[in-house]
Formats: structure tokens, C-alpha cells, sequence
């Protein structure tokens, strides 16, 4: 039998959760091989031929020692349109991990850290509002890589279409304060769902908190609106995850 080089787990989401720290615990482990990049975004490159897909690149990314968990950590694809689906025709039995923030503060530090950048030149408010509207001019329409503040976070919604594809005991999914709290607790949890060794002991970081904007403040306002657009949605995810941010 020719030897399994496909990755089989992913850390799928969300952007701004910490994501980048779970990636630097899972760095530490020595069952898991990770690429030579943090995020991989292979499953949401549009440029491949995913009629006829050619894995052997993505695959040398994650060259090394053989280890049991072969993974990567790309926050983009629980949110970008068919990467779930490309990445079930990939890997059926791929064990997903999901890590969730509370929206309203997501979007906010989503926010800080494109205006820092210098690629968002609008105030938050205008954003989470009038300028939801340059998401239909985006290729594919209402969707965008830097300016979804608001969108990425309808996690029911999400969660709904990653439960839609995949078994559910193949998905972990936990919250960013669990993270936070307690790291060593959480990569054993993820070291069982991965079917690994116990993770090493781990000393707790916190990786790309965003940076102050001079002058910017989450206004009161814009949290209730927030809140209003994702009630709904909130109310989907607990029913799905037993998860509720309101």
C-alpha cells in the first residue's frame, strides 16, 4: 500500500481567536508535523485547478519527520466559499478544529488590525454598516478577505454548513477564554481528539494582539448594532455547539 501523505487535521477558524497561539502549542508537539508557514490558504486558493487537483505541492510543505498528526492552520477556511467542500473531497476522515471569540470583540480586533496595516481607511462604525455593502462588489460577491468584519462572525451559520459536511466527531470545536485560561488543558483535549500523545507542559502566550488605534474606541452603539445583527445567528450556534456569546 503507497504510503498516506495527506494531511488529516485542520485548524480552520476563526480569524482573530488565537489561532496563532494554538498554532505555537501545536509547534511544540512532538507527534504533530506542521508546514513551514503558519497559514498554508490552499484550500481557499482560487488560482488552483480544483477540477484536477495536484496535492504534491501542499504536500511538500510538510516535509520532515513522518508524525502521526499532519495539519495546518489556515483561519480563513470556515468562513471562504468551497474551501470546506475542497477540503472533504481532499480528506473525508480530516479531523477539524474550530476556535470562536466572541464576535462583536472578533470583528473590533479584525478592524484594528487592517487599519493598522493601512488596508482599511474607514472608521469601525462605517464599516459594520455602510461598508458591508463593498462585500458584493468582491470576487466571489459578499465575500472578502480583509473587509469582513462583520461576516466572519455568523458562526451558526458556519457551523451549520462544517456539520453539514462532516461528521461532528470529526470537529473540535472550543472558544478563545478556554484557550486563554487554560492551554495545557486544551492541547490534551486536542491531543486525544487528534489520537496523539499527552502535548508537553506549556508556558501560556499570547500571540498578534491588536494593536491600539490612536483615536478609536468600541463605542457603545456599535456593540448593541453588532449584537442585534448576530442574535439570530447566536441563537443557531448554541442550538448546534452549546456555545453562546450574547
Amino acid at each position: 500500500m503507497a504510503p498516506d501523505f495527506r494531511v488529516n487535521f485542520l485548524v480552520i477558524g476563526v480569524q482573530k481567536a488565537g489561532t496563532t497561539a494554538l498554532h505555537d502549542y501545536l509547534r511544540e508537539h512532538p507527534d504533530v508535523a506542521l508546514p513551514d508557514v503558519k497559514e498554508v490558504h490552499y484550500f481557499d486558493d482560487e488560482t488552483q485547478d480544483w477540477a484536477r487537483p495536484d496535492h504534491s505541492a501542499y504536500h511538500r510543505r510538510f516535509a520532515g519527520p513522518d508524525r502521526p498528526a499532519r495539519g495546518e492552520v489556515t483561519p480563513i477556511y470556515v468562513y471562504w466559499p468551497n474551501s470546506l467542500e475542497r477540503i472533504r473531497l481532499y480528506n473525508p476522515d480530516m479531523r477539524l478544529v474550530l476556535i470562536l471569540r466572541d464576535p462583536v470583540e472578533r470583528a473590533w480586533s479584525h478592524w484594528r488590525m487592517e487599519r493598522a496595516r493601512g488596508v482599511e481607511t474607514h472608521d469601525f462604525s462605517w464599516c459594520i454598516r455602510e461598508g458591508r455593502a463593498r462585500l458584493e462588489a468582491a470576487d466571489p460577491p459578499g465575500f472578502h478577505r480583509e473587509f469582513s468584519y462583520v461576516e466572519r462572525g455568523f458562526y451558526g451559520r458556519q457551523v451549520e454548513r462544517l456539520f453539514g459536511l462532516f461528521p461532528r466527531e470529526q470537529a473540535m470545536i472550543l472558544t478563545s477564554g478556554e484557550l486563554d485560561a487554560d492551554p495545557g488543558a486544551v492541547m490534551a483535549r486536542l491531543s486525544r481528539f487528534l489520537e496523539i500523545g499527552p502535548p508537553p507542559p506549556l508556558a501560556p502566550r499570547r500571540a498578534h494582539v491588536g494593536a491600539a488605534i490612536e483615536g478609536a474606541q468600541l463605542l457603545p452603539a456599535d456593540v448593541e448594532h453588532l449584537r442585534g445583527l448576530y442574535r439570530d445567528d447566536d441563537r443557531r450556534l448554541k442550538s448546534l455547539t452549546g456555545i453562546s456569546f450574547a
